[in-house]
């Protein structure tokens, strides 16, 4: 196992590739920018993923996922300031894209998984600034919320 601290530069150096340009590093890149040997990265890479949980493309050592983004096309399409070029691991995980670049819009357009139509959030600093349209429901598979009888749906 890493230690916290080369878990935590792992942390970041991925992240400041994937914000930078939508790309995640190979572990070789990622060797040479946190100073370590290649076997070393190749199982810091399968460490992060186990924790964050992100993923690597089956049978590789290539970065598939990395929360909140996902290295391959979703229907989850991320702008940042007007640029495109990044995807979200899922609808969930797109709110968050905004805490990692301060300062900056984000968009995450979409189309809904039941019926097809646009989906589209605009969101900063502040907040969400525009949802269209104006009602967005989300669903998931996986038990959030707290408690079953608290939850607003079920």
């Amino acid at each position: 196992m890493a230690e916290l601290e080369l878990l935590d530069r792992g942390h970041a150096a991925i992240m400041a590739s994937i914000v930078g340009d939508g790309r995640a590093p190979h572990y070789t890149g990622l060797a040479a920018e946190l100073g370590i040997e290649l076997a070393e990265a190749k199982g810091l890479v399968h460490e992060l993923v186990g924790i964050v949980p992100g993923w690597v493309h089956p049978g590789t050592d290539h970065l598939a996922s990395f929360p909140p983004f996902n290295l391959q096309p979703t229907q989850y399409l991320v702008s940042i300031d007007g640029a495109s070029g990044w995807y979200a691991q899922c609808g969930f995980e797109a709110l968050a894209v905004r805490w990692l670049v301060p300062g900056k819009t984000v968009k995450v357009d979409s189309p809904c998984l039941c019926c097809g139509e646009p989906i589209s959030i605009t969101m900063n600093d502040h907040g969400i600034s525009v949802v269209e349209p104006e009602e967005v429901v989300g669903y998931t598979s996986s038990a959030v919320g707290g408690e079953a009888s608290s939850r607003p749906f079920r």
